[in-house]
């Protein structure tokens, strides 16, 4: 059995993946980010291996040369990708097969066939998976695209076939914009893939984003884990999630899990996945991709099925068999996570960084925090501005959402301003309530006139202040004062003071 783990990644899910990776009785290891030296992530690990001075310009997580360096030098066994940076680089997990070192996720093959989206979509077509009509693959130029675009009907949308993240993708209403949009498509792919094959699609107008999770092991055995409600995104980015989506009834749900699993199947994946579907207005749903990593958003997920992903992906790259039957997978209540990030909703959600002075997260049995900062830590521009997740449980959806909208207002930060207002306003949205939000939300229907008057704003930072206050302050919990409404007058008089 493998006993060394090195996680290749920060933040929360490098400490994910250690309280997973240390259930399993493996030592785990991570690498000192020359970007952040004293990061929360390194508290959690069995072995810490230490920055080195000449690599202070490169970011370690994007550098699959020094990670095998390391792994090799510190005789590692087993390498996590974590999300993000290397995970879906189809090098770095060829270069862990050729080191003898076990890669945590699909093999290279996968990635690299599933991450190029004409490759995609010609597999899915070979699997009879229904496909939004489009190129079958890439288009050569311009004048190409137009002659698509008049058979297939406008509006339609240009992708990178390398693509992710929304880079490399346009939208192009009416055949006289389409050159200037796909000479944008194709630079954008170039900069950022390497890949300037372009293919189109027909564009719905008003989607729904749903993911089915799926397992599989070496051994040919498949099962999914049900969807995730993707919908509510900025710039392709999601930003709120829930399991399971109240967009679909359950024959809808059975007949996209079996596809999703006969996919996986027919192409002998293995580890973690998504199967990512387009949902359109009148209930017909479309593949759209695979991603071959865990996703941000594993956690509802876990909630309602109980399945601990991130341990089943390591098992199942050690080369055990998937114990789990589809028989097996039972869906318990409803869980909604809310993405914490650094930016500031008031403001085009302009990133913000520096120095979190204090920060304090609700608590409570039907919550879970994954978190990688704390009181002090260092919010810097060199990554991502996830900061937190808020997941919550509830016994049905209206239960989840009164529950969700309690937990982000016990939520407090001083330092910096997050995307928690921007959640509260999306929760207690008609649309979010309906579920009737789409893609679009963000884009038509938000507007910072929706967020909460400075008053209400007031009233949530007073109501976590004097939560924190009864966390940390030092009072005993037998004292007369603790459970008073004395302490709460106290505390709201040195806010208001201050």
């Amino acid at each position: 059995m493998s006993k060394k783990i090195l996680i290749a990644n920060r933040g929360e899910i490098a400490i994910r993946i250690i309280r997973s990776a240390k259930k399993l009785g493996l030592t785990t290891y991570v690498i000192q980010g020359n970007r952040e030296p004293d990061a929360m992530y390194l508290e959690y690990a069995d072995e810490i291996i230490p920055i080195r001075e000449n690599l202070s310009e490169k970011i370690i997580f994007l550098n699959p040369e020094e990670i095998i360096r390391l792994a090799l030098e510190y005789k590692i066994d087993m390498i996590h990708p974590g999300y993000g940076f290397l995970s879906e680089n189809p090098d770095f997990a060829a270069l862990c097969e050729q080191n003898g070192i076990t890669f945590i996720g699909p093999s290279s093959d996968l990635i690299r066939n599933m991450g190029i989206k004409t490759i995609a979509k010609k597999m899915a077509a070979q699997a009879e998976m229904p496909l939004v009509p489009g190129s079958a693959g890439a288009i050569t130029d311009a004048q190409v695209a137009k002659e698509f675009a008049d058979n297939i009907g406008y509006p339609v949308i240009l992708k990178a076939s390398a693509g992710g993240g929304g880079r490399g993708m346009r939208i192009v209403e009416k055949p006289e914009t389409m050159e200037r949009h796909f000479k944008s498509a194709y630079d954008e792919a170039v900069a950022a893939f390497g890949n300037g094959d372009i293919f189109i699609e027909k564009y719905l107008t008003n989607p729904k984003h749903l993911e089915f999770q799926i397992l599989g092991d070496k051994h040919g055995h498949v099962i999914h884990l049900g969807e995730r409600e993707c919908s509510l995104q900025r710039k392709h980015q999601k930003l709120i999630e829930e399991a399971p989506s109240a967009s679909i009834d359950a024959k809808t749900r059975e007949q996209m899990g079996k596809l999703a699993v006969k996919f996986a199947q027919s192409i002998g994946y293995y580890s973690a996945g998504t199967i990512e579907f387009i949902l359109d207005e009148d209930g017909s749903y479309y593949f759209m991709e695979m991603n071959t990593r865990i996703q941000v958003e594993h956690p509802v997920t876990e909630i309602i099925t109980g399945v601990d992903l991130i341990e089943w992906q390591i098992r199942i790259a050690m080369g055990e068999k998937l114990k789990l039957k589809q028989k097996d997978i039972k869906f318990k209540g409803w869980a909604i996570e809310c993405r914490v990030n650094t930016e500031d909703p008031q403001n085009r959600f302009t990133p913000q960084t520096g120095f979190i002075e204090r920060i304090s997260f609700p608590h409570g049995d039907h919550i879970r925090i994954e978190t990688g900062v704390k009181d002090f830590s260092v919010v810097t521009p060199y990554f991502d501005s996830m900061i937190a997740k808020i997941i919550v449980h509830g016994d049905n959806r209206a239960d989840c959402i009164e529950k969700t909208m309690k937990a982000l207002k016990e939520f407090s930060i001083s330092g910096l301003k997050t995307t928690v207002p921007f959640c509260r306003t999306v929760l207690r949205s008609k649309e979010f309530v309906e579920a009737t939000y789409t893609t679009h939300w963000v884009d038509s229907v938000f507007t910072t006139n929706m967020l909460e008057s400075e008053d209400e704003a007031m009233m949530a930072a007073l109501a976590a202040t004097i939560t924190y206050a009864k966390e940390y302050l030092q009072y005993s919990s037998d004292s007369p004062m603790f459970k008073s409404e004395s302490l709460n007058v106290w505390v709201l008089n040195k806010r208001i003071n201050k």
